[in-house]
């Protein structure tokens, strides 16, 4: 593919089409619901980073249209015991704000769910690329940062987290699967640090037919509106387990790392 072959591939999704395209993509008015929804006073004894960052390049979606890379979005996280806070495996979404991220990515219904959940000690959403002004997507290099509080010992504190899959339908990527990803292992007072990407799978949440990737007239960048697709009324299911097409490798669109930090 020619240079400026790449280029066209990357205006596709570029954070500017992207956004300027409004409420056309439901992306516009991610502001609403975007401040993370925090319980009051949990003593806490570690601090965690998360960064998620997007490492996909022009090339990584192969299309009948041509090749691009796959924007993420704006997503919610949410601490927890141990439970199943944002979707089950096999079951289909709750109507609990799942879907809104899957289609559209917008977080706010989901973060106000979570937040009204009693396994959720702490809940959120990250919506501002790191370094930049306001809530966007994030496109190759780009990432998402946040902290998130946990108390070792037992109960285990569990880390869940979405975000879409920008070219598709109704796919996102989550952390540790539906019961998230332990803070700490082993006796539960070693904090987990590092690469956890191999913890990250891309999962369709069954709420909207499946188009071709990066190529569908009902996905969020070429939708006329939000929520605009034929419903499917399926389940929750690993992409794995969905026939249809075939998708990159989790590795080669989003890169998860985790900080325990220094204060106790």
């Amino acid at each position: 593919m020619s240079s400026d072959e790449s280029t066209d591939a990357d205006a596709r999704w570029s954070r500017r089409g992207f956004l300027a395209a409004g409420t056309a993509v439901g992306l516009g008015a991610i502001g609403i619901g975007a401040t993370a929804a925090q319980n009051d006073a949990q003593s806490t004894s570690r601090t965690f980073t998360v960064r998620i960052e997007n490492v996909s390049d022009g090339s990584t979606l192969d299309t009948t249209d041509g090749t691009t890379a796959i924007p993420l979005s704006p997503g919610a996280y949410a601490v927890h015991t141990r439970d199943e806070p944002i979707f089950s495996s096999g079951h289909p979404e709750r109507d609990n704000g799942l879907e809104e991220i899957a289609e559209d990515g917008m977080p706010g219904r989901l973060v106000e769910s979570l937040h009204a959940r009693n396994t959720v000690l702490e809940s959120g959403a990250f919506t501002t690329p790191d370094g930049a002004d306001g809530p966007a997507p994030i496109g190759p290099g780009d990432a998402y940062e946040f902290t998130v509080a946990a108390e070792r010992g037992r109960p285990t504190r569990y880390l869940s987290l979405v975000t879409m899959f920008i070219q598709s339908n109704d796919l996102f990527y989550s952390l540790g699967g539906a019961s998230g990803l332990a803070l700490f292992s082993g006796d539960g007072n070693a904090p987990v640090a590092g690469d956890v990407t191999d913890r990250v799978g891309l999962w369709d949440a069954g709420t909207e037919v499946n188009e071709e990737p990066g190529v569908g007239a009902d996905q969020a960048p070429r939708q006329r509106g939000a929520n605009v697709g034929l419903v499917e009324r399926g389940t929750v299911a690993p992409i794995a387990e969905v026939n249809g097409y075939d998708y990159p490798a989790t590795e080669d669109v989003v890169r998860v790392r985790i900080t325990p930090n220094d204060t106790e």
